[in-house]
């Protein structure tokens, strides 16, 4: 039997639900150890259900003309989930007993069903106890990587020094971060989110598909963190943890893999080490008891390692990193019908470094080189909530909340009049002696003063329990905002880069759509460039939703959900540059059938839309006065002092960029295609949980998501030739700037013309020369659950699963490539020629198993362990097999999907290898101490694999000859590691 009460919002709450007897004067009384109650009756068909409780432990009463016959003590709750509570056999033991004689019968908890029957979505919750017991790493990413189909994203990709995930097949910029129902995903470019203090964590939910329509903003995955609060008694504790030096295996060197330099020695990185400490401390407790509570947490993570840079780069750096992270909860039981919450946290990082030359030669480390950026990142939140039970049938809430975000940096030792040096071992040995002469200035790019993140986020929930409906409705408010953001080039802002054609290609133009001549003689060429991109922006997005949680029969739940999302960009002189307002109705629809009518057989479904906004990052290079350009020259002779090269000749007509960049701020109507439609996808699940015995649950399931529409950017040459060979007259055209757009469906280009005027081009996708978009996933999923039993927990899963198509979806991970919606795939239509294959987050096959066993009442082991087939790799050349004509969207010569003159779609040249990651932990925690002294010790990547997870797929020439950078590895596992822990609790 099943039914649910209503979970609201960004799930911070509950729900517990049962059924009983009919009788008269029955009611179901509900009280958790802080002192909130709640009594609601038994309808007339023996149902009740609670809804929108605080998470924690209840006992749950029934009652029968206020005395209690039937009780069920700690009862957890699990975010986002109903809890089943039945009292129907023995409350009519009482019944037959003596009804006047009704001594309360009580039944362990432990009793209670295993699965969820109310849960129509793809969740997986783990708890504070699970995170003490599992070797995990200290991240909210980390924890979600127990979740299946969710895995670590490249290492390119970081929020306040910590990795992030993909879900689903998703790009890593589609997800989206809650603390208590707050949203807290980055506003810039909504790769990764605040998160919790890891000892902090009550309970992390994991959204990997299937949720309702109160969740928006993401096409990937939901992290959802809830944080501990105060009870009813004081507790204090503290943890101090400590990750050797000695402990770390060492790294593997990288060396070149291809090309002339085959074998040799790229970078080595077998000196590349740290320690780590953390230190956390914790209190909790009543205000007022039974009315207001605290809790309290800080932690600081410190690090300390250095790391040897490139043949290219050959200097040794020391790195220090501090990471602080606080939290607070303040709750306020006002009375049993209104409760107020109050959050306070902060997720911060710093670092400062300096690098010392290093001689490859000897191995030895010389004077001092310079200073690295010292940096400030991170931010804080404050959150406010309000509860309100109205009625056993009304509950609202409201939230509402703000995150601060600031970067700051520091450059000492800058040199603002000295260029940047990029690619010296490229300078032609004839003139430089042989040996690469570098710059002083160490530093390539500097950020703009002062840049500042921030985000709003309103809530107003309201739930009605009539009958056999629970329905909820809402609104979701969201602002985003950045000031002074981007970045520019160093020095007297542009760089030097040397670089040398391919064997073979020295006579081939570099770019000759754009004028580039051919370098000649042995190939050795440099270029100017130049970058310059920062710009204010704001997005708002607004939402509203309804939800009806139909229970159609006593074993039938149906879910039927509407949300509508609304998004808006603006500039930095707050004017609209994309408005997407008109409705996007994201329609979500759930099942669940309680098979056997006892929450052992639950078959589930869904199907649903969901919208994803475009983040401000993109302002910054598309609606802003961004600057790429480069300028090519050979040269006759190297500065020996700043390594600036001497006697240029030109070959070409000036700067020039490959997507019209020049420095000039865009007219916000032509920014982006008229009437720019948002990113969607459309997901269904079908799946099974079934019992298979008291003590193991399994399940199955099926996921398919279909990418059915993005926003990328492309560049105005694509517009413009496409427009000509429409017989359009572009003559009159003043713009040369890219512009955002819908790739793979027609769309409409706005161009400002020369007399001040505007003319609209319309283009379909076929004129403009691209394939259709497309990003679909399968993935069949089994598993296992051994759920704890007081002595031992196990969890396993296998998922087998397919991602494959043209586009990954907001950045693209085979080049690293950052630019969220912006990317250099859509730019030109050659780029997309043979892009349809296996995408970058694709994982053949998945399995992952975790758990703990108590040996003894002091000594508990847990291990970790994840095995995943690898990424499929990539060989990206020069474009057809017309060697003059190897670059025709003058983007370089390793961009298209071409190797050796042959087409080479993504996955074609096979698969990076195997990855298998095993932790293992121990805790000792001594009964002469009351266990509340622990002793622990954990080891990560047990079997020190190393395996590469990115190489270099930059194949360049059609002369058969790769360049020497291809198939080098880019990064890798990180190496076998040593974490002791001594932790105390009172």
């Amino acid at each position: 039997m099943g039914f649910t009460g209503a979970v609201f919002a960004q799930s911070t709450t509950g729900s517990i639900f049962g059924d009983a007897p009919v009788a008269q004067g029955e009611t179901v009384l509900i009280q958790n150890n802080n002192g909130l109650t709640r009594e609601v009756a038994v309808d007339g068909r023996g149902r009740f259900v609670v809804g929108s409780l605080p998470l924690g432990d209840y006992t749950v009463s029934l009652r029968r003309d206020g005395q209690t016959i039937d009780t069920r003590k700690n009862v957890t709750l699990r975010v986002g989930a109903g809890t089943q509570v039945s009292f129907a056999a023995a409350a009519q033991a009482a019944d037959s007993a003596n009804a006047q004689d009704l001594s309360a019968i009580t039944v362990s908890a432990n009793a209670l069903p295993a699965i969820d029957v109310t849960g129509v979505d793809s969740r997986t919750v783990i708890t504070s106890e699970q995170l003490a017991k599992l070797p995990v790493a200290r991240s909210a990413e980390a924890v979600a990587m127990l979740a299946p189909g969710v895995i670590a994203g490249s290492d390119a990709y970081t929020f306040n020094n910590r990795g992030v995930v993909s879900f689903g097949g998703s790009s890593v910029g589609e997800n989206a971060y809650y603390i208590n129902g707050f949203n807290t995903s980055d506003p810039l470019q909504n790769i990764g989110g605040i998160s919790l203090p890891y000892g902090s964590i009550d309970q992390q939910e994991v959204l990997s598909g299937g949720y309702g329509a109160q969740y928006g903003r993401s096409d990937g995955g939901v992290i959802s963190q809830v944080g501990k609060r105060g009870t009813n008694e004081w507790h204090f504790g503290a943890q101090v943890l400590w990750q050797p030096k000695f402990g770390y295996s060492d790294p593997k060197n990288t060396y070149y893999a291809k090309g002339s330099r085959r074998g040799q020695l790229f970078n080595s990185n077998e000196d590349d080490k740290s320690w780590t400490t953390t230190e956390s401390a914790y209190f909790g407790g009543p205000l007022i008891k039974d009315k207001l509570f605290i809790f309290g947490a800080y932690e600081v993570e410190r690090q300390q390692g250095s790391s040897i840079g490139s043949k290219d780069s050959p200097y040794k750096t020391s790195n220090n990193y501090k990471n602080p992270r606080w939290y607070t909860k303040v709750d306020w039981n006002i009375n049993d019908s209104n409760i107020l919450e109050f959050t306070g946290a902060s997720d911060k990082s710093q670092y400062h470094g300096n690098q010392h030359y290093y001689d490859y030669t000897t191995g030895d480390t010389g004077g001092l080189y310079g200073y690295r950026p010292s940096t400030k990142q991170g931010g804080n939140i404050g959150v406010a909530k309000y509860t309100g039970y109205i009625t056993d049938d009304l509950t609202i809430s409201a939230m509402y909340g703000k995150m601060r975000l600031n970067s700051h940096t520091d450059y000492l030792g800058y040199h603002p009049d000295v260029a940047y040096i990029s690619g010296s071992t490229f300078q032609d040995p004839a003139l430089n002696g042989g040996k690469s002469i570098r710059s002083i200035q160490n530093i390539g790019y500097i950020d703009p003063t002062n840049a500042k993140n921030s985000t709003t986020n309103l809530r107003f929930d309201v739930s009605y329990h009539l009958g056999d409906h629970t329905l909820s409705a809402g609104i979701d408010n969201l602002t985003a905002r950045a000031k002074n953001v981007g970045q520019i080039s160093s020095g007297p802002g542009y760089w030097w880069i040397y670089d040398q054609a391919p064997e073979g290609d020295e006579n081939t133009p570099i770019s000759p759509t754009q004028g580039v001549g051919a370098p000649g003689g042995q190939g050795y060429y440099v270029s100017q460039y130049i970058y310059h991109a920062r710009a204010d922006a704001r997005t708002v997005e607004r939402a509203q939703y309804i939800q009806d949680s139909w229970q159609v029969s006593d074993r039938f739940l149906l879910n039927l959900g509407l949300r509508n999302d609304q998004f808006t960009n603006y500039n930095s002189d707050a004017e609209v540059y994309v408005k997407q307002t008109s409705p996007q109705w994201a329609p979500r629809v759930g099942f669940s059938w309680d098979v056997n009518g006892d929450s052992s057989f639950k078959v589930f479904g869904n199907a649903g839309r969901y919208y994803l906004a475009l983040p401000n990052a993109v302002a910054i290079r598309g609606a802003g006065p961004s600057q790429y350009t480069n300028e090519y020259f050979t040269y006759g002779g190297i500065d020996p002092v700043t390594g600036a090269p001497l006697n240029l000749h030109a070959l070409g007509p000036g700067p020039v960029s490959p997507d019209g960049e020049n420095g000039q701020t865009p007219d916000p109507s032509t920014v982006a295609a008229k009437g720019l439609k948002s990113e969607f996808q459309d997901e269904y699940i079908l799946g099974f949980q079934k019992q298979l015995n008291p003590s193991w649950v399994y399940g199955a399931k099926l996921t398919y998501r279909n990418l059915r529409n993005a926003i990328d950017d492309t560049s105005a040459t694509t517009i413009l030739n496409a427009a000509e060979a429409k017989g359009i007259d572009i003559s009159n055209f003043a713009d040369t700037k890219g512009r955002i757009f819908n790739p793979g469906r027609a769309n409409d280009f706005v161009f400002l013309n020369k007399d001040g005027s505007f003319s609209t081009v319309h283009l379909t996708n076929a004129e403009m020369g691209f394939p259709k978009l497309k990003r679909k996933y399968y993935g069949a999923e089994f598993s296992l659950e051994h759920p704890f039993d007081g002595k031992w927990y196990a969890s396993f899963n296998y998922l087998y699963s397919r991602s494959y198509g043209n586009t990954e979806g907001q950045v693209r991970t085979d080049i690293s490539q950052t630019d969220v919606s912006a990317s250099s795939a859509w730019d030109a239509p050659e780029l997309m020629s043979y892009s349809n294959g296996y995408l970058s987050n694709d994982r053949k096959h998945q399995f992952k198993a975790n758990g703990y066993y108590q040996i003894t009442d002091e000594w508990l082991v847990g291990a970790n362990l994840s095995i995943s087939s690898g990424a499929p790799k990539s060989c990206l050349g020069t474009y057809g097999t017309d060697p003059n004509n190897g670059d025709p969207a003058s983007y370089g010569k390793s961009q298209y999907h071409w190797c050796n003159g042959e087409p080479q779609p993504p996955g074609k040249a096979g698969r990076l290898p195997w990855q298998y990651n095993l932790s293992a932990n121990v805790e000792y925690r001594p009964l002469w101490a009351d266990k509340k002294l622990g002793f622990s010790l954990y080891v990560f990547n047990v079997l020190n694999q190393q395996r590469p997870t990115l190489l270099d797929y930059g194949y360049g020439s059609a002369s058969g000859t790769p360049t020497t950078s291809y198939d080098r590895v880019i990064y890798r596992q990180a190496p076998r590691y040593v974490r002791f822990g001594v932790t105390y609790d009172f």
